[in-house]
């Protein structure tokens, strides 16, 4: 079985309660299935489960190198050069990360966030699609404020061949192993 779920903004990801969080237990009630990765407290959106041991150690895997695509909202605006920084690699505590897809997109038409992002009236946001291989601890937020534009908001919405699609934050659907 495989899950996509849309995790909410300050959601734990696991199944264990923390204080002062929601966790995957107060969304999913499916005995023995388990997080295929994950997601910070502080990122949204498409997070998979499964209740398959070697299809989790397959989409964790790094040797796999599944493309996981974010949406980041960033304070600025990045220029070209930015975006070619990020296509070629930056160092990111002291080790340089793979190539990544960075491109500037329109505002996506998404839910609202509670609470919602700071907003600063003299200071823009710019929407940037990211396509990573890698999946290092705050990998992407790391990237843009190496480059001098901090991630204001962080959503997944692809790994591999599975996409968030259309579901709301909260909810879950069983999907396809292998989509066509």
């Amino acid at each position: 079985m495989l899950i996509a779920f849309n995790k909410p903004y300050n959601v734990v990801c696991r199944f264990g309660q923390e204080p002062g969080h929601e966790c995957l237990a107060d969304y999913i009630s499916i005995p023995e299935i388990y997080p295929a990765g994950r997601l910070d407290t502080d990122s949204e959106g498409l997070l998979l489960l499964t209740d398959d041991g070697p299809l989790q150690h397959r989409i964790t895997d790094p040797k796999h190198k599944l493309e996981k695509v974010y949406w980041a909202q960033v304070e600025g605006i990045p220029e070209r050069n930015t975006l070619w920084q990020l296509r070629r690699g930056i160092m990111v505590q002291g080790k340089k990360t793979l190539p990544a897809k960075a491109n500037i997109i329109a505002p996506p038409k998404i839910w609202p966030r509670t609470p919602p992002i700071r907003e600063r009236r003299n200071i823009p946001t710019t929407w940037v699609e990211l396509t990573i291989t890698e999946g290092r601890n705050r990998q992407v937020r790391r990237m843009t404020a190496a480059v001098g534009h901090p991630t204001l908001r962080l959503i997944r919405v692809r790994i591999g061949p599975w996409e968030l699609g259309d579901l709301a934050p909260g909810q879950w659907r069983e999907i396809d192993l292998f989509p066509t």
